[in-house]
C-alpha cells in the first residue's frame, strides 16, 4: 500500500537520478534547453518589434524633414558613437567566450569573461554619459527645453537667443571641423568667414546680359572676376536649381542646391565629401520646428537601448555569482547562453542606431 509520502516521492524527478537543476516540469535537461531557448528568441522577437516601431518613427520623420537630420545628427560626436560601436563589439566577443567556457567546465575563464563584459557595459555607459552632458550643455532636449525650438524660454541666465545662437555656432564650428572645412559663423554675422570658391550667393534668373552685369557687379563688389572664378565648383554640379551665374560673365547657367536659393544666405560646400553642409540659417521655418523632434528619437532610441544594456550588466553580476558557486557546468549552461543572446541583440541594435544617428548624409 502506497502512502503520501511515496506518492510525493514518485513525482520528484530528483528521485529517480534527474539532474538538480532540471525543473519539476520538463522531462530531460534537453527539453528543458530547448524550451528555454525557445522563451529566449520569443522574448527578443518583442524587443525587435519594440526596437522596430521607433525605427519605423526615425525613418518617417526623416523621409519628410531630411535636412532637419542632415544639420541635427551634426551636434552628435561620431568618434564616440564609434568608441561605443567597438566596446560592444568587444564584449559581444567576450560574452561568447564565456559561454565556451561554461561549456567547457572553465570556470575561472567564464568569471573572467563576464568581467570583461559587464566592464564593456560600464565603459559604454560613461561615453553615453559623456554625450548626454554635451547635450545638457547645449540644451539639446525634446520639447519645449530644446534650445532650438523658439518657444524656448532660456536658462542658466542666457536669453533664448543668446542660448539658441551659442548652440547653432558650435554645432556648425564642429560640423566644419570634422568636414576639413573652413568654419563660419552659425548666423552670418559680423563673424563670418570670407566668401570662398565653394561659396554661391543666390541669385534671381536673370533674362539678358544687361542683367548678368548688374547682378554681377553686386555679386563681386566691384571687383572684376578672376580665370579662377570663371568655372563653377565641381562641387556645385549636383541636381537643384539651375540659375544664371553672374560669376562667369555670360549667360551659362551653374547647378546650385534648391537650400541656397531659399536662404538668402552664404552656404558652405563641404570638399572633403563633396556634399552641402546646410547651416541653420538655410532651414525652412517648419524644419527649424522639428529640430526637437530628432533630440526627441535620439534620446528615446538611446537611452532605450542604454536601459538594456544596465540590464544586460545586471545579468552579468547574477551570472557571475551563479558561476562563483560552481553551478554551471558542461551539463547544465543554460542561463550563460541565454543572456549571451541577449547581449548580442543589443549589440545588433547599437549597430543600427550608429550609422542611423551619427553617420547621416
Amino acid at each position: 500500500m502506497s502512502t503520501a509520502a511515496d506518492l510525493a516521492h514518485a513525482d520528484d524527478p530528483h528521485a529517480h537520478g534527474n539532474p538538480a537543476h532540471l525543473a519539476h516540469h520538463f522531462d530531460t535537461p534537453a527539453q528543458q534547453f530547448t524550451t528555454n531557448k525557445l522563451g529566449m528568441w520569443t522574448f527578443l522577437a518583442t524587443e525587435v518589434l519594440m526596437f522596430g516601431g521607433l525605427f519605423c518613427a526615425y525613418s518617417v520623420y526623416r523621409y519628410n524633414h531630411p535636412q532637419v537630420y542632415l544639420w541635427a545628427h551634426n551636434a552628435l560626436d561620431p568618434f564616440w558613437g564609434m568608441v561605443n560601436t567597438i566596446v560592444l563589439l568587444a564584449s559581444s566577443f567576450t560574452m561568447a567566450w564565456g559561454v565556451r567556457a561554461a561549456q567547457l567546465n572553465q570556470r575561472g575563464l567564464l568569471q573572467i569573461m563576464l568581467t570583461l563584459t559587464f566592464l564593456g557595459g560600464v565603459v559604454f555607459m560613461c561615453v553615453k554619459a559623456v554625450e548626454y552632458k554635451a547635450k545638457w550643455q547645449h540644451f539639446l532636449f525634446p520639447g519645449e527645453f530644446n534650445s532650438l525650438n523658439a518657444e524656448f524660454k532660456g536658462r542658466d541666465g542666457k536669453s533664448p537667443s543668446e542660448a539658441r545662437a551659442i548652440t547653432i555656432e558650435e554645432v556648425e564650428h564642429e560640423a566644419h571641423l570634422r568636414s576639413g572645412a573652413e568654419p563660419a559663423s552659425a548666423e552670418g554675422g559680423e563673424h563670418a568667414a570670407p566668401a570662398t570658391e565653394t561659396e554661391v550667393k543666390p541669385v534671381q534668373h536673370t533674362q539678358n546680359s544687361a542683367d548678368v552685369k548688374s547682378g554681377a557687379a553686386e555679386h563681386a563688389a566691384g571687383t572684376a572676376p578672376t580665370e579662377a572664378s570663371k568655372e563653377p565648383p565641381i562641387a556645385l554640379q549636383a541636381i537643384g536649381t539651375v540659375v544664371t551665374a553672374p560669376d562667369l560673365g555670360n549667360e551659362s547657367a551653374a547647378i546650385v542646391p534648391p537650400t541656397m536659393m531659399a536662404s538668402g544666405t552664404n552656404s558652405k560646400v563641404d570638399e572633403k565629401v563633396g556634399h552641402h553642409l546646410t547651416t541653420y540659417s538655410e532651414l525652412e521655418p517648419l524644419d527649424k520646428s522639428q529640430l526637437q523632434t530628432f533630440f526627441s528619437i535620439y534620446f528615446m532610441m538611446t537611452g532605450l537601448h542604454g536601459i538594456h544594456v544596465l540590464v544586460g550588466m545586471g545579468l552579468m553580476v547574477w551570472l557571475f555569482l551563479r558561476a562563483s558557486a560552481g553551478q554551471f557546468t558542461s551539463q547544465y549552461f543554460a542561463p550563460v547562453d541565454l543572456v549571451g543572446l541577449y547581449w548580442h541583440l543589443v549589440d545588433l541594435i547599437w549597430i543600427f542606431l550608429f550609422p542611423l544617428l551619427y553617420l547621416i548624409h
